[in-house]
């Protein structure tokens, strides 16, 4: 483990001597016969709770096992946005708190995550969104959370680019959360794989679960391409692979996988100094520090576990952008990626045990994954260190949906292909 600090000392001592003092950010460990904990999935969040365990619950016995390379899966895979602007009360606590983490993250694990505080614009067009978006920012206030409802004048002087005079769906306003923004992707794995490994946590790349060894109802460990590795208790949190992952101990979720496809374009000269979404079509859209404009909108539809998407997509996605700003129509697009998105039966997440003594599941993030990450993180560790849901997250139990106490946000029913 490596006690070295990045700092402005540190990065002038190695431009003095030609940058060959850094070390490896994490160390590529080898897995032992056991842990205390083991997280399967080397994501955002499998990484978050492993930094959480071990620096909040000072549990560090733990392994990440990653069947592929660090920042593969979806940590790597989306438009990079972050907020805090629901109107549930199973969620407005949460996405607050994961908030509050972001805004102190870089302190927290020594690491430049580029977290932007630009501000999160959702648009209106109609009288029935302005209302929504009120009863929402309204929500967001009585939680202690910044909200700011403009009108058509306000968003033009913010963002007169935008398509006001032609607009097949006219501009009424908008609600504007500041505090929201974009952070880094790539880095925030990086900063929490690096900061867990400090603490003493394995990181085991390429390393696949192939199986669950359960003994009289109680998870022992996992099976993997590396060997068994034993496991007082065992975390899940594999994304769009989680039903995968589950059906290995007997397990069926209430969870659909489905492709969400993002995209980036050349870049440019800074013209959008916020994240924008569009209230007539799903569609939102940001401009990196590189210039790129980076967006996104539906996910692709149908059932999939492939890491691509379909065409169909991304002529609907480049649609609701000529709507929005037809300025963009020249704009070249260089790439697109696919992110596998674990999507519920109500849209939002479950962090909860399983009927697996000792097998604990983080899963059913839909849209929100990335913008969850630290909250995720804190939250999963809460529940595997004390075995109870963390404060914030006690609506996200797994037999909701028997109960009937689903956390609809959208409110479109048990259709997770409309989340």
């Amino acid at each position: 483990m490596s006690s070295d600090r990045y700092s402005f000392l540190s990065v002038l001592r190695e431009a003095l001597r030609g940058q060959t003092g850094w070390k490896p950010a994490w160390r590529k460990a080898d897995p032992q016969e056991s842990y205390d904990v083991v997280i399967v999935g080397g994501g955002g969040h499998g990484l978050a709770t492993a930094y959480y365990l071990a620096r909040r619950y000072g549990i560090r016995r733990v392994a990440v096992v990653e069947k592929s390379w660090l920042g593969n899966g979806n940590i790597g895979r989306n438009t990079t946005i972050v907020r805090s602007n629901y109107l549930l009360a199973g969620n407005v606590p949460f996405y607050e708190c994961s908030m509050k983490l972001w805004e102190g993250l870089e302190q927290d694990i020594n690491y430049n995550a580029m977290v932007s505080q630009r501000g999160v614009l959702n648009l209106f067009h109609n009288d029935g969104q302005r209302n929504a978006y009120t009863r929402r920012g309204n929500a967001m206030r009585l939680h202690g959370v910044d909200a700011q409802l403009l009108d058509a004048a306000a968003v033009r002087r913010k963002l007169p680019f935008l398509d006001f005079d032609n607009a097949r769906f006219p501009i009424q306003g908008g609600l504007l959360q500041q505090r929201g923004g974009t952070v880094r992707h790539d880095a925030v794995a990086w900063g929490y794989a690096r900061a867990a490994d400090r603490l003493g946590v394995d990181i085991i790349e390429n390393c696949e679960v192939t199986g669950m060894r359960i003994t009289d109802g109680r998870v022992e460990g996992v099976e993997t391409t590396r060997g068994f590795i034993g496991a007082k208790k065992v975390g899940l949190a594999c994304a769009g692979n989680s039903s995968r992952v589950a059906a290995l101990a007997g397990l069926r979720l209430p969870i659909e996988s489905h492709v969400l496809q993002a995209f980036v374009t050349e870049g440019l000269k800074p013209f959008i100094d916020c994240v924008v979404t569009f209230g007539a079509g799903h569609f939102y859209i940001s401009q990196s520090d590189k210039g790129g404009l980076v967006f996104g909108g539906d996910i692709d539809g149908y059932n999939s576990y492939a890491q691509r998407g379909n065409m169909p997509v991304v002529e609907d996605v480049c649609e609701g952008g000529m709507a929005l700003m037809p300025r963009i129509g020249r704009v070249r697009m260089l790439r697109q990626w696919g992110g596998l998105m674990d999507m519920s039966m109500d849209g939002s997440p479950i962090i909860d045990r399983t009927p697996v003594d000792q097998l604990y599941l983080n899963a059913g993030w839909c849209y929100g994954g990335f913008k969850a990450t630290p909250a995720s993180g804190l939250c999963f560790a809460h529940l595997l260190a004390r075995d109870e849901p963390h404060p914030v997250a006690t609506a996200y139990r797994l037999d909701r949906f028997a109960r009937g106490a689903v956390i609809d946000e959208k409110g479109m029913g048990a259709q997770p292909n409309l989340h």
